[in-house]
């Protein structure tokens, strides 16, 4: 009898569900449903985590249906989601609350408090983290001082897709990866930090035991079964991250394994099999056990491009591969101009919030398309910054490979690889997170064997070498876009008090 996977993604806008056939290697239904965020205050993101229970139910039930797959062959469910969500529950498991999401800014005083009250070295050497809002720990002291009374009935505490698992099986899990960027967990150990704990005033048990992705925390109860159509009784897993997910499934597994991700923000991953922490880069568990991820997000790519495209390119029926074709004829180095792509200011590797963008040796020779050229030079740069920070910390990208929709540009890729000096490979088709989520319950169930089974899921449909020639020639222009920014920093300062 055929074998089949669920996997179910809580995304910021919606919910993804995919059937996967164990035996093809293929996705053989896929459902979405759209929900909302929430905005009541400026700065405040939230959504309905019963929205999300919801939509579970009918992507879940549509998917069954539209594959005509038996329940009974369903050998696993696997989630994944935004990260960290913060869910609070009374004491009958109810939502006391829309869910504060990870781009929540609200919490600026509590992060005053938090320095005030722990060394940011000390943090950092507990958590791995650099303190930031997008944590639980601030959060939980918003709530205490501006809504004690929900806080008061709070029993316990989940992230997105561990609240769907709690939905699905009944039983309370956190994922390790919502516990490491809670802000209060402590890395070498495993577990949570009593000293950071005693600073917000909080004690672990709100948490529940924090597991990895691949554990079975339970198998659907005999209420959901019927509500999403599927058996009592299938294993769930703690899930995974969906950011984590969706680097795994293409293709970052083994160390070296680098994945530069050309989306509307930069991210960029690479794989490690032993912990190493670097202020400049975030810190992830890998979904392989015993593995860690090392990442970054530059706060602008494909945002930037697209700025571009709708200030200065008048005509709507030029497309971006027309863009790309101009910028083609340039040479590289945009014939001296040079962008720093800090145009909503910087996450990785240089966290400064105001820092701004620049267009620099501009002069009346240069066109449009240099300035375009140029752009795709300058996100490039920030890449290259995030791969010096990793060989600095002595570790070597080995396999590199290009995803999102910025990899469909095969002249950017180019300018890419000659700039970095490695090959890069791109995929056919970029795999989503809730693939991710039902290979990983795969492995939990036995239906796959090995964690490389997942690279059958995964089609090259070509590659970029790079030229030397370019490469020592783009160097040169690196180093005088590093340096740039250093020049400046006070200079953005400034500019911040007066504007």
């Amino acid at each position: 009898m055929n074998k089949y996977l669920l996997g179910i993604d809580i995304g910021t806008s919606s919910v993804k569900t995919i059937i996967c056939d164990v035996d093809k290697y293929k996705i053989i239904a896929s459902e979405t449903a759209e929900h909302d965020l929430y905005s009541p205050f400026p700065g405040w993101t939230e959504e309905n985590p019963e929205d999300w229970w919801e939509n579970t139910v009918k992507t879940v039930s549509a998917c069954i249906a539209k594959s005509k797959v038996e329940p009974k062959q369903i050998a696993g469910i696997g989630t994944t989601g935004m990260l960290p969500a913060f869910v609070l529950l009374d004491e009958k498991g109810e939502v006391l609350r829309p869910s504060i999401q990870q781009s929540d800014s609200r919490t600026y005083k509590e992060m005053d408090y938090l320095r005030e009250k722990i060394d940011p070295d000390t943090f950092f050497n507990i958590t791995g983290c650099s303190l930031n809002q997008q944590m639980i720990a601030p959060k939980i002291l918003w709530m205490k001082e501006n809504e004690p009374e929900i806080f008061s009935k709070t029993r316990t505490i989940l992230g997105s897709y561990d609240y769907i698992n709690y939905k699905l099986t009944g039983n309370f899990s956190l994922e390790s990866n919502w516990a490491l960027e809670s802000g209060m967990f402590d890395i070498k150990t495993g577990d949570w930090s009593e000293d950071i704990l005693r600073i917000i005033g909080i004690n672990k048990n709100y948490f529940p035991k924090v597991n990895q992705p691949s554990t079975v925390i339970g198998t659907v109860t005999k209420e959901a079964a019927k509500k999403i159509g599927a058996l009592e009784g299938i294993p769930v897993i703690a899930g995974v991250a969906d950011m984590i997910a969706s680097a795994f499934m293409a293709g970052i597994q083994n160390p070296g394994d680098l994945i530069i991700k050309l989306g509307s923000a930069g991210d960029i991953t690479f794989s490690s099999d032993h912990l190493i922490t670097d202020k400049r880069l975030f810190i992830d568990y890998h979904v392989i056990p015993d593995n860690y991820y090392l990442s970054g997000c530059m706060a602008s790519s494909g945002s930037l491009i697209k700025w571009f495209k709708k200030q200065f390119i008048s005509k709507p029926e030029i497309s971006y591969a027309d863009l790309d074709r101009e910028a083609e004829k340039i040479s590289s180095g945009s014939d001296g101009l040079i962008v720093l792509p800090y145009f909503i200011g910087e996450k990785t590797p240089i966290f400064d919030p105001i820092a701004r963008g620049v267009i620099f040796g501009l002069t009346i020779y240069h066109t449009i398309f240099h300035v375009y050229r140029a752009i795709l030079e300058a996100i490039g740069f920030g890449f290259q910054h995030h791969i010096d920070v990793i060989k600095e910390i002595s570790l070597e990208p080995k396999n590199v490979i290009a995803a999102d929709g910025g990899a469909s540009s095969k002249a950017w890729v180019q300018m890419l690889s000659n700039m970095f000096g490695l090959p890069i490979k791109c995929l056919k088709q970029n795999p989503d997170a809730s693939l991710g989520a039902a290979f990983i319950a795969g492995i939990a169930t036995k239906c796959f064997s090995d964690w490389s089974e997942s690279k059958e899921f995964i089609d090259v449909s070509h590659a970029f070498y790079p030229d030397e020639t370019e490469h020592i020639k783009y160097q040169k222009y690196y180093s005088l876009y590093r340096k740039l920014y250093f020049d400046l920093k006070e200079n953005f300062k400034t500019l911040n008090k007066i504007a």
